[in-house]
């Protein structure tokens, strides 16, 4: 057998095409697969992982319109949507950023891209802990009164009523801009604010408090984020890549001096292999991407590399380096070919597949551009040789996992085209008659309405109608929702099990009634990659003005409760050694006594999820609202915050008290 990725001798190497040798799944040059001069766009370089689920938790993903049980390691994009049932709980984690959704939350992906992740929030309670955010990246969250975005790391919350009529955002570190009716306010660290819309008017009222003590989904959140915080298995990948943190309990570490980390899983059944124990779905504009039924199974099997060493599997990362690692729907090399599934008793045509081993190429079934392909490999593997993506070729490549006993897994086509579970469907097949079979980088099956679904059946916890269709305010213009499933399916049979082009999923898209979207926008500039989102001014039209009594000029719907001190025109802050000893002094006598008399805005869900909208009096005692199992009961001091993106804080927040959610 020949090393990891390297060829016999006389067999080429992996992804190095010999001179006139078929390139299988690769269009000749002109064709629309992603080479230099068509028109295929590159996919997003990152999804949303779906990494917890408690209580009922629905997903209805884009394109179709009916609602089935969200399932764990679901790759999430543009157009997906979530709805937690009264006492759910839900998490998605981007790599930087992590959204967590309390109770009765409508949660929908309006444009998850490299630069941008965009999200509708209807009603419910939505939890947002940005560990890092880059000059060029965009995160707004759009609800029914205003369009909030992100501007530095940080911990936010926004809460929307049950009746969508007002929305509460809270910052406890970070800083962030509302935005609606043509105005831009801004919230800073410990700031809270509560908008509505001025009666027989589209203007929103902002009304600025203190950010209350902690609640139970609070503490939650903080329990998620520190166990990201003190991941052992941080130290081996990268932070930007969605569920590390659940490899510390589910598996060891070790160094191999061959291929460098290796990551073993604690429990696996017996014959166990890679890309077995899950389902196919169909996700856009990916194709097929498998879903792992491990709770660790996000991780090793959209990043890295898979090598059997020392009597049994192991995950092995790619190297840790600033550039985020690209995402990748699956890591294997598809077995099929006309021939391929007679003499196995399937009772028709067959497809398979193998993990690929370390440095050896991933050749992706959708376009992509020269870029993108070296991207996609070289942050999930060493690759020695960059040559190999000026010819990509997979038919000339020994590879190392194929030979391996039980890595290739074999289905009736049926089986995947359909989103059934793999390894009830798993055929065993004699070894000589896979070494016959081809290796091709696309699986040749159409797939099935189901297969969106993961094979999941339809279920009726869904959002009302007035909450699922209601009006949300934007900033930046999210693209068209995606072309419906129904539509696409002649043009993907047709296609074969590859994924449709850029240029074909336009023209569906653009063939197909558009419901009119209920969006208003913001009336500020938009954000877009380029214009520093993170730095002073970088969003808005540069009119607005904030004089220091926190009340926008000329503008009598801003009712700042309590003043930021020292706040000057466009967000900016004086030097605080301006201001004398005694104003100082006056200041924070004037901020206590606004703290006590003026009534804090409580968005502790109820026993119910219902987020409630106001409580007339403060409080610091423990939130009354029954406390769900394990989530902590301890009082925060109001001044208390989440851990955030600071460098300076080099150890974590001391752990307290706590009970644990099993198995997370």
């Amino acid at each position: 057998m020949g090393q990891p990725g390297m060829g016999q001798p006389g067999m080429g190497q992996p992804g190095m095409g010999q001179p006139g040798m078929d390139q299988q799944g690769m269009g000749q040059p002109g064709m629309d697969q992603g080479q230099p001069g068509s028109e295929q766009q590159d996919p997003p370089s990152r999804a949303a992982r779906l990494g917890f689920v408690q209580g009922t938790v629905s997903f209805q993903p884009g394109g179709v319109e009916d609602w089935v049980p969200a399932t764990m390691n679901r790759p999430m994009t543009t157009g997906d949507r979530l709805w937690t049932e009264p006492g759910a709980r839900a998490e998605l984690n981007l790599g930087s950023a992590a959204f967590r959704l309390g109770a009765r939350t409508n949660f929908t992906f309006l444009n998850l891209n490299d630069g941008t992740a965009q999200v509708q929030l209807s009603a419910g309670s939505l939890s947002v802990r940005v560990r890092r955010l880059d000059p060029q990246e965009v995160v707004e969250i759009d609800t029914p009164q205003i369009a909030f975005t992100l501007l530095r790391p940080g911990d936010y919350r926004i809460d929307v009523s049950d009746q969508g009529d007002s929305t509460i955002v809270s910052v406890r570190g970070g800083d962030a801009e509302a935005t609606g009716g043509g105005q831009a306010f801004p919230v800073h660290a410990r700031d809270q604010v509560r908008v509505s819309m001025q009666e027989g008017s589209d203007q929103p009222v902002f009304d600025r408090r203190m950010v209350p003590p902690a609640d139970a989904f609070d503490n939650w959140c903080m329990d998620r984020d520190r166990r990201e915080d003190m991941s052992q298995s941080a130290r081996y990948v990268s932070r930007d890549m969605p569920g590390y943190a659940d490899l510390d309990q589910n598996g060891v570490w070790s160094e191999d001096p061959g291929i460098g980390p290796v990551w073993r899983p604690n429990v696996v059944v017996a014959g166990w292999a890679p890309y077995h124990y899950g389902h196919w779905a169909w996700i856009a504009p990916w194709g097929w991407t498998w879903v792992d039924d491990a709770p660790w199974g996000y991780a090793p099997f959209h990043y890295g590399r898979w090598a059997y060493v020392g009597g049994g599997w192991g995950w092995v990362p790619g190297p840790v380096a600033a550039v985020r690692p690209v995402y990748a729907p699956a890591l294997v090399a598809w077995v099929g070919g006309p021939s391929f599934g007679v003499g196995i008793a399937v009772g028709g045509p067959a497809v398979g597949w193998f993990p690929l081993g370390p440095r050896e190429v991933f050749v992706p079934a959708y376009g992509y551009s020269p870029r993108y392909i070296q991207q996609v490999n070289v942050t999930n593997t060493v690759i020695v040789n960059h040559a190999v993506f000026t010819n990509v070729n997979v038919t000339n490549v020994t590879y190392v996992n194929r030979g391996v006993a039980g890595a290739v897994t074999v289905v009736p086509q049926g089986a995947l085209a359909s989103g059934r579970p793999i390894a009830g469907a798993a055929i065993n097949v004699p070894p000589g008659q896979l070494q016959g079979a081809q290796v091709r980088t696309f699986a040749a099956a159409a797939p099935e309405r189901s297969a969106v679904f993961g094979g999941r059946a339809v279920t009726t916890a869904a959002p009302p109608p007035g909450i699922a269709n209601r009006q949300f305010v934007a900033r930046n213009t999210p693209p068209p929702p995606p072309a419906s499933f129904d539509r696409q399916q002649d043009a993907l049979r047709a296609n074969q099990g590859r994924p449709l082009s850029t240029t074909q999923s336009r023209q569906i898209q653009q063939s197909q009634p558009m419901a009119p979207r209920r969006m208003v926008q913001a009336g500020g500039a938009q954000s877009t990659p380029g214009s520093n989102p993170g730095g002073g001014n970088g969003f808005g039209n540069g009119q607005r003005t904030f004089p220091q009594n926190g009340q926008q000029q000329g503008n009598p719907n801003v009712n700042s409760g309590n003043p930021r001190p020292g706040f000057q025109p466009g967000g900016q802050t004086p030097n605080t050694q301006q201001q004398t000893s005694t104003q100082q002094n006056q200041q924070q006598q004037n901020q206590q006594q606004q703290q006590n008399q003026q009534p804090q805005f409580r968005r502790n869900p109820d026993a119910s999820g219902t987020p409630a909208t106001t409580n007339s009096a403060p409080s610091t005692a423990t939130p009354s609202n029954s406390t769900p199992e394990g989530t902590r009961t301890g009082t925060p001091q109001p001044n208390q915050t989440k851990r955030g993106n600071d460098k300076s804080q080099k150890k974590p927040p001391p752990k307290r008290e706590e009970k644990r959610e099993e198995g997370h």
